[in-house]
């Protein structure tokens, strides 16, 4: 009976090393999970700041594209005026 007993509890440490390992390997990969997490919470505020970064730059082009396109106007207006004369 006590040899039943003995092996049981044996049996239970077994169990019980089995389950903090499990254990231990459940918190590394929870500790995997928020470093991916991390990055992609990084890699998401790139690209919010990358398209930022391409809405000011496409302001300025149509704003020299606009600029462009008046003084091509005020060139066509000179000569148009030296043409009357």
């Amino acid at each position: 009976m006590q040899g039943n007993a003995l092996a049981l509890s044996s049996d239970t440490l077994a169990l019980s090393s089995d389950t903090l390992a499990l254990s231990a390997d459940a918190l590394a990969f929870s500790a995997d999970a928020l470093a991916l997490s991390a990055d992609a919470l990084a890699l998401s505020a790139d690209t919010l700041a990358l398209s930022g970064d391409a809405l000011a730059l496409q302001s300025i082009a149509k704003f020299n594209s606009l600029r462009i396109n008046e003084m091509l106007y005020l060139v066509k207006l000179v000569i148009h005026s030296c043409h009357i004369r």
